[in-house]
């Protein structure tokens, strides 16, 4: 039974591509969307295409890790280092993807625009 379509989605995904596999399909919502819509962007998975309840993601090999942070913690736009220094390997490898009042986005993206907001994930 399935509790949070966010982390089931992301350990599927690290599954996947673990084993070699190059598409993954998982359960979609809106915000699952928009954090692999980020992804994308950043470079660590191929294309996203949506079919109904499901999302197929094309997997490329860049995934050496990538879990959800919970709880969900609230970060002022000042913080982020902090953070970093807790998920991330190092400065220059992975990214946090955070939930700001102007919608999901990289942490690198956050501290360009100085707003804050709420950790949903890393990936590196």
């Amino acid at each position: 039974m399935r509790h949070d379509v966010i982390s089931d989605a992301m350990s599927a995904m690290k599954n996947a591509e673990k084993v070699g596999k190059y598409e993954c399909i998982v359960l979609g919502s809106k915000l699952l969307k928009s954090m692999l819509v980020v992804l994308e962007k950043v470079g660590y998975i191929g294309q996203i295409k949506e079919g109904g309840r499901t999302i197929r993601v094309e997997l490329i090999g860049k995934i050496n890790e990538l879990r959800v942070i919970r709880p969900r913690f609230a970060v002022a736009r000042d913080e982020f280092e902090k953070f970093e220094k807790r998920y991330l390997p190092s400065r220059s490898i992975g990214v946090i993807i955070v939930s700001t009042s102007q919608g999901v986005m990289s942490h690198r993206e956050a501290i360009e625009k100085g707003i804050g907001g709420r950790l949903l994930a890393y990936v590196y």
